[in-house]
């Protein structure tokens, strides 16, 4: 549900590399009673500038702002200025839309998205609620994340630690890897516990499964 604000004006400012581009998001916004576009520009010093003094209700900008998008929304959140962010981006790609994430932007929207996905992202955040392009596949991009978080703990075990994790997904129990350690059984049971801890996995299961996905099971 839309604010009751909904039939007056929100301010929107736009920061767009392409002027084509540029205008055509303007007239778009234009299009509609509620939204009025108060400045546009084409670089991220002058939207950080213009955002400052204007403070606008939403800064629409472009993610290929010389790399300078995600630096204008960290300073302006550090600012705890209200203005809402939505960031354009022109193709898919996980690490920047998580980065995006983190720095707290608003909306998420693919270039290629339907003119009215724009419309609803501003709908949603004045909502009080994020928005993410349905384009992002947002549930594949978190899981990429965390199997890639999880291949890179594996770092964080001893060598002691590895040697019992890569003996435990071959199945062989405690004991037995006790023996083959010269360990004793109940030393064996600390470092899988220790280890799990690490990797964040809690079943034996759960190991398999990981170095399967990591390429560290038997035979791969």
């Amino acid at each position: 549900m839309v604010p009751a604000r909904a039939a007056a004006n929100y301010s929107i400012l736009i920061a767009h590399p392409r002027a084509l581009l540029r205008e055509g998001l303007a007239a778009l916004c234009h299009q509609q009673p509620q939204y009025r576009v108060v400045y546009q520009c084409s670089d991220g010093a002058t939207a950080l500038q213009r955002i400052e003094s204007e403070k606008p209700d939403i800064a629409v900008l472009d993610f290929a702002l010389s790399d300078y998008t995600l630096e204008i929304v960290r300073k302006l959140r550090s600012a705890h200025l209200l203005t809402h962010f939505v960031v354009l981006f022109a193709r898919n790609e996980r690490r920047t839309v998580i980065e995006a994430l983190r720095c707290r932007v608003n909306a998420l929207v693919l270039e290629s998205d339907p003119a009215d996905c724009l419309i609803e992202a501003f709908k949603s955040i004045l909502a009080g609620r994020v928005y993410i392009s349905p384009s992002l596949e947002l549930n594949k991009l978190v899981n990429v994340e965390r199997k890639a978080a999880q291949k890179n703990s594996i770092d964080t075990l001893s060598e002691r630690e590895y040697q019992v994790f890569s003996l435990l997904v071959e199945g062989i129990r405690a004991k037995e890897i006790g023996a083959r350690l010269g360990l004793n059984p109940k030393t064996i049971d600390t470092y899988r516990v220790n280890l799990m801890r690490k990797l964040d996995i809690h079943s034996l299961a759960g190991l398999v499964k990981f170095a399967i996905e990591q390429n560290l099971a038997p035979g791969r």
